[in-house]
């Protein structure tokens, strides 16, 4: 079948292919239960969508009969072109038809351009290993120190509002840690290798850590009543419940105060973090705007 066929199939069949792509390449596999759940079709339909992909891209799919599973081709070419950002939010937000142009807007909604996208094989990569629990073999760029080769055992993807992140154990510095993903080159998994028991993420204190924050008006900043209006704050606060490793960047993000002295100046600062203490043993405190330096340290 040629692109001026795929170009004439109905748009939910169409959906219904790029959902397997999706799933595909950045997840590694996909069942027929997949697009039953997703889509509210039948087995058998389900099965037709699967046998059309095949024949469209035999190379992008093989099927494992032990795990009754189709999984991503040695020779994986997209049949349909995705920009990163609608990737990201099928990725963060699990909107399966996010890609499809038939799922018009229902109003028209601007949001502020990204300054930095992943690129999609690396991203691909890096997913793919998150579902299907692989350790890869990296070669990572960073400010401090400069290139080197690394291998990492990534659990899960942060959106910090400017790059992306992924968290994984580093087996070279033998620590949990966040890499920028546009900083990732050369990502190879490593089949025959699984993350060890304490590389999982159950073992991550600064995942698994939930932190309460309650951010109140900034004391020194005009008309709190608006700001109260903004947050939706119930009793004049607004209580966060978050990952101590996402703490910091959402806190930076949101332009929080968190100087236990609310000493930080300028339009941006419309909330304060009440109790500075709230973020003893947080990694990411550092990133927090006037927080003390060195006392982020843990216990």
């Amino acid at each position: 079948m040629n692109a001026e066929s795929l170009a004439h199939l109905p748009l939910p069949q169409k959906d219904r292919l790029k959902h397997i792509e999706l799933r595909l390449r950045f997840l590694g596999e996909v069942r027929r239960p997949d697009l039953m759940q997703r889509f509210g079709i039948q087995s058998a339909a389900a099965s037709r969508d699967l046998a059309l992909y095949k024949e469209l891209a035999p190379n992008n799919i093989d099927y494992e009969s032990r795990g009754k599973r189709y999984l991503l081709g040695a020779e994986f070419a997209p049949l349909f072109q995705t920009p990163s950002s609608q990737v990201l939010s099928w990725l963060g937000e699990q909107l399966g038809d996010a890609t499809a142009p038939s799922s018009d807007a229902l109003l028209p909604c601007l949001a502020p351009s990204r300054l930095s996208s992943p690129g999609l094989d690396v991203l691909a990569c890096i997913t793919r290993a998150i579902h299907l629990g692989q350790v890869l073999s990296i070669r990572y760029h960073s400010i401090s120190s400069g290139e080197s080769s690394r291998e990492i055992a990534p659990f899960a993807l942060l959106d910090t509002g400017l790059r992306w992140h992924v968290r994984a154990f580093d087996r070279k510095s033998q620590e949990f840690r966040d890499f920028v993903v546009t900083r990732i080159s050369d990502p190879t998994p490593c089949p025959k290798d699984t993350p060890l028991r304490h590389e999982r993420p159950e073992h991550d204190v600064q995942w698994t850590r939930i932190v309460e924050l309650d951010l109140v008006p900034h004391p020194d900043q005009p008309r709190p009543d608006i700001t109260l209006m903004d947050y939706d704050m119930l009793g004049g606060v607004l209580r966060l419940k978050l990952r101590a490793a996402l703490a910091g960047y959402a806190l930076r993000k949101w332009s929080v105060d968190c100087s236990p002295e609310h000493c930080l100046r300028g339009p941006e600062y419309r909330l304060w973090l009440k109790d500075h203490l709230a973020l003893y043993g947080v990694e990411t405190a550092i990133l927090a705007p006037g927080y003390p330096p060195g006392k982020e340290q843990a216990t």
